[in-house]
């Protein structure tokens, strides 16, 4: 289907969804506080509404929302549509007041919401999981694929005249956290002739469900996918050709890739992390490439993000290949993810089921 299509389908279905709520929010124009604007295919959702278009306060400017604007303008809200780079915590919730109902993330992670908070307010989060699977499963590889080849300093040294071969390790190839994105992006390595996997995740699923999952997953790759194992942290370290970094942010998961696990892993081993910056430290990181104990690394998220300037030490690293946090801007995934954030918040203004919606009791 064209990318047209897919643009007008998803609008138009989300248009019709919204139209179902409408009559709960004509009674009342509840404000909205917009952190990003959201493009010309769903700004509209908001704006163009006769029930809530004078309420919607959006930070219009093309850079990171101020903390200050937002502490001003979320008095009196309802609703708020942020992204990534916004912190939800205790101050910003008392400044909002007890109109707030619900906080919409166009994102799949929430560590920069302070759940607790949310639930001691009764406060609702939506967020949007699912909708980004493909486009950070498609970053990951070209990163493995990058950080392999070391492109980051091999155009340098072709810009200076120079050539250097670099090896591609493929197998086997290791996950730190095994959700929808990393079963994904394995099977976006199977035609590269990976025949191994290694994993390691969330100890708390049960064992007979993952071992139904791994199952399923090899007769799905089979007869290329030889192997499929879920490992300890240190066999994980150990054993990785190449080490896809797609856990989860939070104090649970920050810095599990620190120096001790930077110092197990191989020579020859690339490191790819486009889950979340906290969960490797980008110091050992950076010391680990600059003293080879690993061959190159490829990273879309780096601790501090979005503050990341000249002197950070991964920008500093040649050997790193650093992208801004681009693993969900393809086109068509922002307007899912965006649409389904505005869907979100306006179900959860209106007191109906939202279509993603983080359960806050758990």
């Amino acid at each position: 289907m064209p990318s047209g299509s897919i643009i007008s389908q998803t609008t138009s279905n989300a248009q019709n969804r919204l139209t179902s709520i409408s009559s709960h929010l004509r009674t009342s124009k509840p404000k909205i506080v917009v952190c990003r604007d959201l493009g010309p295919d769903v700004m509209p959702l908001l704006t163009k509404r006769d029930d809530i278009e004078p309420q919607v306060v959006l930070w219009a400017e093309d850079r990171v929302c101020e903390r200050t604007w937002l502490l001003e303008n979320i008095k009196g809200a309802a609703g708020i549509v942020i992204v990534f780079s916004e912190l939800v915590d205790a101050e910003l919730l008392d400044a909002a007041g007890p109109s707030l109902k619900v906080v919409s993330t166009m994102s799949v992670g929430y560590e920069h919401i302070r759940v607790p908070e949310l639930a001691k307010r009764n406060v609702r989060i939506g967020y949007t999981p699912e909708v980004l699977t493909d486009a950070v499963a498609d970053i990951s590889v070209m990163l493995a694929l990058m950080a392999g080849r070391n492109a980051n300093e091999t155009m340098s040294i072709v810009r200076e005249g120079q050539h250097l071969t670099a090896p591609l390790p493929h197998a086997p190839v290791g996950f730190l956290g095994f959700g929808r994105i990393s079963h994904a992006t394995l099977a976006r390595l199977i035609p590269f002739g990976v025949t191994d996997c290694i994993y390691s995740s969330n100890p708390s699923s049960s064992s007979s469900s993952k071992k139904e999952r791994d199952e399923a997953l090899l007769k799905q790759h089979q007869p290329q996918l030889k192997s499929l194992r879920a490992v300890d942290i240190d066999t994980l370290a150990r054993e990785s050709d190449v080490l896809f970094v797609l856990a989860p942010g939070g104090p649970s998961t920050r810095h599990l890739v620190n120096e001790e696990f930077l110092r197990k892993m191989k020579k020859h081993s690339v490191l790819v992390n486009a889950g979340r910056g906290t969960v490797v430290d980008s110091d050992a990181l950076a010391k680990a490439l600059r003293e080879r104990w690993i061959w190159g690394a490829g990273v879309d998220v780096v601790e501090g993000e979005p503050n990341v300037g000249k002197d950070h030490p991964l920008v500093k690293e040649p050997r790193c290949n650093i992208l801004p946090h681009i693993g969900s801007a393809s086109f068509e995934t922002r307007l899912a993810m965006a649409t389904l954030a505005v869907d979100n918040c306006l179900a959860g203004i209106a007191g109906q089921a939202m279509p993603a919606e983080l359960d806050v009791k758990a």
